[in-house]
């Protein structure tokens, strides 16, 4: 009785220290990304960096453990050897082919899981998603978001160790990487986010046929025909209203960005406006300097953002500002010349204006 009772106690003792061993071995499992070249190779990026974004950093794996599998079964962790975000930078640095000549291409990682539940035939189903947002890394660290992957895969395996479950996450890791390669493929030439190069060109504005707005030219001088406006309650003889602006165009062929500005000097005739008695040389004079004023003000615009440090990401804003710039310098000028000139009554100041506004001309449009 007594051999039995031993016997008995060390059975008792093997079969804990077993059960022990088990759990054990679950909690410190990991799961090794083999290693295996990505099936592309890309000539539009590489891979800068890898960022975890993810909500829940514990673990990438929730397994239904092999030694329970009933209606409630447990469930333990399990993690990438070395953690997430270093795996899967291992994997990417060992498997893509990195240029640094290309884009550089941060990788967000916003889900990359999965989670199991016991089928009722003893099987186990699993769930695996993955979630990446692809952003452009500029010069100046600024990211711009490009595209986003989403993955989700099932499948059904017999309750095993969590190494079984590896090819899964590397699956859906290579797909995100081989779609970034289709996309930058195809966008590359013709995504402005993807510019490399800028290209900006300058046109005069004009219309034809002629509306009620008069587009500056040379050829194209006031005449008292364009004076369309009532006379309203005013001291001065005649007024004119002229404004500069621009039309802007822009497309992205083979990776250059190309922006057209058509620049607008223009004047309306229905704002234009001379007293009877008034319509003399003299005064039409006057009056075209203050249309060739605004055409000056226009060019220092064009003049200004061709030594402009324009780059693909930051150009819109450049232009806004020196439009502004430009737009104030014309007001400016336009109230020092009527200020000067007395509105023309002083016509000696009116000649010099004139001797002025000519050498102006003749510098800028040459230019």
């Amino acid at each position: 009785m007594k051999i039995r009772s031993k016997f008995l106690l060390l059975l008792l003792f093997i079969s804990h220290g077993f059960s022990g061993f088990s759990m054990a071995a679950q909690q410190k499992a990991t799961i090794i990304l083999h290693d295996e070249l990505v099936p592309v190779a890309p000539k539009e990026f590489y891979i800068a960096n890898v960022t975890d974004e993810r909500s829940d950093r514990s673990a990438v794996a929730w397994l239904v453990s092999p030694a329970k599998t009933a209606n409630q079964p447990e469930k333990y962790a399990v993690d990438l050897q070395g953690g997430c975000l270093v795996a899967i930078k291992g994997f990417i640095g060992h498997n893509l082919q990195r240029n640094n000549e290309l884009r550089p291409i941060t990788i967000g990682l916003k889900k990359f899981m999965v989670t199991e539940i016991a089928l009722a035939n003893g099987l186990v189903e699993g769930h695996a998603i993955a979630v990446m947002e692809f952003s452009l890394q500029h010069d100046d660290d600024e990211m711009l978001h490009l595209v986003d992957y989403n993955d989700n895969i099932t499948y059904t395996r017999s309750p095993g160790p969590p190494q079984d479950i590896e090819p899964t996450l590397r699956h859906m890791l290579e797909n995100g990487l081989v779609y970034l390669n289709i996309w930058m493929n195809r966008q590359a030439g013709t995504n402005i986010l993807l510019a490399k190069f800028l290209k900006i060109t300058f046109t005069d504005y004009m219309e034809k046929p002629e509306g009620d707005s008069i587009y500056y030219s040379a050829k194209r001088l006031l005449t008292w025909d364009d004076f369309k406006s009532k006379i309203p309650n005013s001291r001065y003889d005649a007024e004119v209203f002229p404004s500069i602006g621009y039309d802007e165009r822009t497309d992205v062929t083979n990776g250059v960005i190309n922006v057209g500005l058509a620049i607008k000097v223009s004047l309306p005739k229905s704002a234009a406006w001379v007293r009877n008695g008034s319509m003399n040389d003299y005064t039409l004079n006057h009056e075209q300097r203050h249309f060739d004023i605004a055409k000056i003000a226009a060019e220092h615009f064009e003049q200004k953002l061709k030594v402009e440090n324009l780059t693909t990401t930051n150009f819109e804003g450049i232009i806004n500002v020196d439009y502004l710039y430009a737009y104030r310098e014309m007001d400016a000028l336009q109230k020092q010349y009527d200020d000067e000139t007395r509105h023309g009554a002083d016509q000696a100041e009116q000649e010099r204006w004139n001797k002025k506004i000519d050498n102006e001309l003749s510098l800028v449009i040459s230019h």
